[in-house]
């Protein structure tokens, strides 16, 4: 029952149904199948949403787009372009660093995307083919959930339970992402060099530099005070996201000064709207992993895996190869919701560590963010560029697979992702 379910869900979704539509759909289905009572839904939902630390979700994707909409990333830019502006794939290198730093504020990769595609992109396409311009910022939008705050990693370890928390996964994200960030602009250079573009951009000036690192330190003083509150314990993450919104609307208001009261409605609906499709997905699904529960299916597929193999690396990598499938058609919050009760409990029975598991499932569903046909960034990016999403993927699969060689690293050496994490703790 519990596997017609996941296909069931599946099935629809791939036809072009609202994810939370399929999800409600494939759990009422199965509900009128199975003959358990459906007065347990309401309570399963209600409970399944009524979560602390669920709330932290709407605050930092709130604080993201009050950040976004006060011009942080004008400011991030400008700093960016101090440091690296005089190399060659220098705007290259701005954008992966003004993605970067983006991905401390916000967590998510869309808005992350449609940021950068708006104010970067006219600047690329000056001095590379458009293609090459768009991709250039898809990549650095999806360093988003990589790099801490994520979006990702609050709903995996919601969905994962007490193994794993939230600050460790944060921990974890951090030395991949860097990883990835220096393999990016390494990988511009080395395009940028192989295609004889010119070198763009003032030269380094050490003044010039500190001025704008003087301008933007009240930006990059947000994550600090976050992230690390959240770190040390002096907050949860909920209680810190709520900082991160109090403290995006004193720099829009007071610093930056490009924060409107009438710009507030707009914002927080579009908050509101991102919110509610993962509350209502992670509802939906409290009912279908009731459902696996009572089907035992997790004890099912357990005994089937250990069957096939009794190695972690070679779980890991069948995992990978699963989710490589189901990043190319599926939406990465509906997956983690259907996958992490599944999958997550079988890694600890193989001896993983809960956050390397934790890690390596967001950054291969990440990576499914820019690969077709169902690649949300990738759209935002055409959408807003207008770029033809050939010509993009064409230019994005050098970034794609640069992303998967570290995940295949981390994979071999998880000490890539648990040293930080453990060292602080967790």
């Amino acid at each position: 029952m519990s596997l017609a379910v996941v296909a069931g869900f599946l099935l629809l979704a791939l036809f072009g149904l609202p994810i939370a539509f399929a999800m409600g759909s494939a759990a009422l289905a199965a509900l009128a199948y199975s003959g358990v009572d459906f007065s347990m839904v309401p309570q399963r939902m209600m409970h399944s949403v009524n979560s602390f630390p669920l709330m932290s979700i709407p605050f930092f994707m709130l604080a993201g787009e009050l950040m976004i909409k006060a011009g942080i990333v004008e400011r991030l830019i400008a700093l960016a372009n101090s440091v690296v502006g005089r190399v060659r794939g220098g705007m290259a290198h701005v954008t992966m660093l003004s993605g970067a730093g983006l991905a401390t504020v916000s967590g998510a990769a869309v808005s992350d995307a449609s940021a950068l595609s708006s104010i970067l992109v006219p600047s690329l396409t000056k001095i590379y083919d458009r293609g090459f311009a768009a991709a250039i910022v898809a990549a650095a939008a999806n360093l988003g959930p990589i790099i801490p705050p994520s979006g990702a990693m609050i709903v995996y370890a919601f969905m994962a339970g007490s193994s794993v928390s939230v600050g460790g996964m944060f921990m974890a994200g951090v030395v991949p992402g860097l990883i990835i960030c220096v393999g990016f602009m390494l990988l511009c250079s080395w395009i940028a060099g192989r295609r004889g573009w010119a070198v763009t951009g003032e030269a380094f000036q050490l003044s010039r530099v500190l001025a704008e690192l003087k301008r933007s330190l009240i930006v990059l003083a947000m994550p600090v005070i976050v992230i690390g509150g959240i770190v040390g314990g002096a907050f949860t993450a909920t209680e810190g996201a709520a900082i991160a919104v109090v403290y995006a609307l004193a720099i829009g208001f007071f610093i930056t000064r490009q924060l409107n009261v009438s710009d507030l409605p707009g914002i927080v609906v579009r908050a509101a709207i991102t919110s509610a499709v993962v509350g209502a997905l992670i509802a939906f699904a409290s009912v279908v992993t009731y459902l696996m529960t009572v089907d035992l299916l997790p004890q099912k597929l357990s005994e089937l895996l250990r069957a096939l193999t009794s190695e972690p690396l070679v779980f890991l990598a069948l995992v990978s190869l699963l989710l490589f499938f189901v990043g190319m058609f599926l939406e990465s919050n509906a997956a983690y919701i259907m996958l992490v009760p599944l999958l997550h409990p079988i890694a600890i029975a193989y001896g993983i560590d809960p956050l390397h598991f934790g890690f390596l499932f967001v950054l291969n569903l990440v990576i499914g963010m820019l690969t077709p046909p169902v690649g949300v960034v990738l759209f935002v990016v055409c959408g807003v560029t207008r770029v033809p999403m050939r010509e993009l993927v064409k230019s994005a699969w050098p970034f794609i697979a640069l992303m998967y060689a570290v995940l295949v690293v981390c994979m071999l050496f998880p000490p890539i992702v648990t040293a930080l994490p453990r060292a602080l703790g967790y």
